[in-house]
């Protein structure tokens, strides 16, 4: 039996990282379509990704919906927090349904959520929303106008 493998992906090699490009292109792909591709017995290839999944480096498999330009906007809403609420407001931000991804990130903010709505007043009516959670000390938005490039996430990344 083979060792578990720890979520970070160490321990992957050649044939895992082949096998996880290939699903990060077409998660829907048939196994016995990535045994072909990857030239290994349909065995093979399901040893992997049970393995891949026992170990968490696939947390599982999802559909990512295309969303027509027409069919509302994308705000990203980086906020500074104070010290003193951050779990609280990470916790009252998560709540607004708006707010389809939330990131504790590095540099001048402490915070990015990624906010959609179906119209200019809609945004509004959430930015307005965030400000008033306690612990929310500023925010800076930018509305996104069109998107230029948009890959599923690779392996290790």
């Amino acid at each position: 039996m083979t060792a578990a493998l720890p979520a970070s992906g160490a321990g992957l090699d050649e044939l895992d990282r082949r096998l996880l490009d290939l699903l990060a292109t077409d998660g829907r792909a048939p196994v016995a379509g990535l045994a072909k591709r990857l030239g290994v017995a349909r065995s093979t290839v399901q040893q992997r990704l049970l393995r891949l999944e026992a170990s968490g480096v696939i947390a599982g498999y999802t559909v990512r919906l295309g969303v027509p330009a027409d069919e509302g906007i994308t705000a990203y809403v980086h906020l500074t927090v104070d010290p003193k609420f951050g779990t609280r407001t990470a916790d009252e931000l998560a709540v607004i349904a708006e707010i389809r991804e939330l990131h504790a990130v590095s540099g001048a903010f402490d915070l990015l959520a990624v906010v959609r709505g179906p119209s200019p007043a809609a945004i509004d009516a959430v930015l307005d929303r965030i400000t008033r959670i306690p612990g929310v000390v500023r925010t800076s938005s930018s509305i996104v106008l069109s998107t230029k490039v948009l890959r599923p996430p690779g392996p290790g990344i």
